[in-house]
C-alpha cells in the first residue's frame, strides 16, 4: 500500500483527477482525504464535492445505507470540511437524519430520497415554511383556521411560518361576505408574528378577495392593493399593482408612496372618477414623489389617474420612466398636448406607449388595421421619450 501511494503521487495532478473521475465521490473522498495535503486539495476540488450519493445501490435498484464505520467518518469528519461546496445530496431513510444534522448545508439547492415515508419527510423538513398561494374556486376563503387544521397540525417540528395567501371567491355577496374582523379573530392563536388581513368585494365583477400574509412582508411584488390597504412599510417590494371598483384618491397615492418606498413599477386598473378631484383643484396638495419609480402602466384607468401622474402641482416623476397611457386621454390632459403643469413630467418619460384604436385604411377589410400617425408637436411634446 505504501509503494502505491508513492506512485500516485508522482503523478500530475491532472492525471490524478482523471483516474479519480472513475470513481464514485464518496469512493474518492473516503479513500485519498487526510493522505496528505496534495490529495486533500483534489478531494476537495468542486468535482468531487458538489453531488454526493451518500448510499449504496446493487444492480437491481436496491437501496441501503453506507455501513456505520464509513458513514461516521463522513458525518463526523468529510462533511464538516466541505459543507459549504455541496449543492445535492442523494439519501436514504436509515441514515438520512444523521447526514442532514452533522454539519450546516448553505449552498444545498437539492436532494433526492430514496426508500422514505411521507410522515418521516414531514417531520424533517418543516421546521421553517414559507407560503405564497393565489386560490381561486373555493367556497370560503383561506384564514388562520383553515392554516391551523391543513398545514400548522401536520407540522409538529414547525418553528417559523412565513405565508403570503391571496384567495379569490365568487361564492359569497355583500350579506354574507365576512369582515376584516371576522377573518382577523380566526389569527388570535397566532401570537408570535403579527398577521394582516385585507378583505373586499366587488359587486360589478360579482367577487371578492382575502389577502392574509404575516408581517413584515418580504415579497418582491404586492398585486390588487384596494382602498383598504392598512398602510405600513414594504422595503423589499419593487412591483405594485392597484385595482379597485372605488376611485383612488390623492391621499391614497402618497399613502402608496410612503409604503413602498423602493417601488419600480406600478399598475393601475380603476375606472371611477375621483370623488375629491374638482374640488381639490383649488387646494394645496402634497407634491407626491417615486423616486425609484421606472415603469408606469396607466392604459385601464380614467382620466383621472392620467392627470394624477402627468400634472406637476400632483406628482413629481423621477427620470427616464416608461409609461403606457390611453392617447385620447393623454391629449385631454395636457390639453392637445399644450398644457404648461403636465409638461414637465412629460419631458421626463424614456418611452412612451399611447394605445389608440387601430384603424382600416378606406374602410376596407382587405388591409391590415394600422395606428394612425402622432403629428410632430405629440412627439415634441416628449422630447426624450420613443413614443409606439
Amino acid at each position: 500500500m505504501e509503494y502505491s501511494c508513492v506512485q500516485l503521487t508522482d503523478l500530475p495532478d491532472e492525471i490524478l483527477i482523471t483516474i479519480f473521475k472513475k470513481l464514485a465521490n464518496i469512493e474518492v473522498l473516503y479513500s485519498i482525504v487526510g493522505v496528505n495535503k496534495r490529495l486533500n486539495k483534489i478531494a476537495y476540488d468542486f468535482v468531487f464535492t458538489n453531488n454526493l450519493a451518500l448510499l449504496m445501490s446493487t444492480l437491481d435498484g436496491f437501496v441501503y445505507s453506507l455501513h456505520d464505520p464509513i458513514l461516521d467518518r463522513f458525518c463526523l469528519h468529510i462533511l464538516p470540511e466541505i459543507h459549504q461546496k455541496i449543492k445535492w445530496l442523494e439519501l436514504e431513510s436509515q441514515s438520512m437524519e444523521h447526514i442532514l444534522l452533522a454539519t450546516n448545508y448553505p449552498n444545498l439547492c437539492g436532494i433526492s430520497l430514496y426508500n422514505i415515508e411521507p410522515e418521516k419527510a414531514i417531520d424533517l423538513f418543516t421546521e421553517v415554511l414559507d407560503l405564497c398561494l393565489i386560490v381561486e374556486g373555493r367556497k370560503i376563503f383561506v384564514d388562520g383556521n383553515d392554516l391551523k387544521m391543513n398545514i400548522i397540525n401536520h407540522m409538529p417540528r414547525l418553528n417559523k411560518f412565513i405565508f403570503n395567501i391571496r384567495s379569490w371567491n365568487c361564492f359569497y355577496n355583500e350579506i354574507n361576505f365576512p369582515s376584516n374582523e371576522n377573518i382577523q379573530n380566526t389569527f388570535k392563536d397566532f401570537k408570535d408574528k403579527q398577521i394582516i388581513c385585507c378583505t373586499d368585494y366587488f359587486p360589478k365583477e360579482k367577487k371578492s378577495q382575502c389577502h392574509i400574509y404575516s408581517y413584515p412582508y418580504k415579497v418582491k411584488h404586492y398585486d390588487d392593493i384596494t382602498n383598504s390597504f392598512p398602510g405600513g412599510t414594504f422595503k423589499y417590494v419593487r412591483k405594485v399593482s392597484l385595482f379597485d371598483e372605488h376611485p383612488f384618491e390623492h391621499e391614497f397615492f402618497l399613502q402608496i408612496a410612503q409604503s413602498f418606498p423602493l417601488m419600480k413599477d406600478l399598475s393601475i386598473t380603476n375606472q371611477k372618477r375621483q370623488i375629491n378631484n374638482q374640488f381639490k383643484k383649488s387646494m394645496n396638495l402634497s407634491i407626491i414623489k417615486y423616486p425609484h419609480l421606472k415603469y408606469l402602466c396607466l392604459v385601464d384607468t380614467c382620466i383621472d389617474y392620467h392627470e394624477q401622474f402627468l400634472l406637476d402641482i400632483k406628482t413629481c416623476l423621477p427620470l427616464d420612466v416608461s409609461a403606457r397611457m390611453d392617447y385620447k386621454l393623454v391629449k385631454k390632459v395636457t390639453r392637445n398636448f399644450r398644457r404648461n403643469t403636465t409638461r414637465s413630467n412629460c419631458a421626463k418619460l424614456n418611452y412612451v406607449y399611447l394605445h389608440r384604436k387601430l384603424e382600416r385604411p378606406g374602410h376596407s377589410d382587405n388591409f391590415f388595421p394600422r395606428r394612425p400617425q402622432l403629428p410632430e408637436y405629440v412627439k415634441d411634446y416628449f422630447p426624450h421619450a420613443e413614443i409606439n
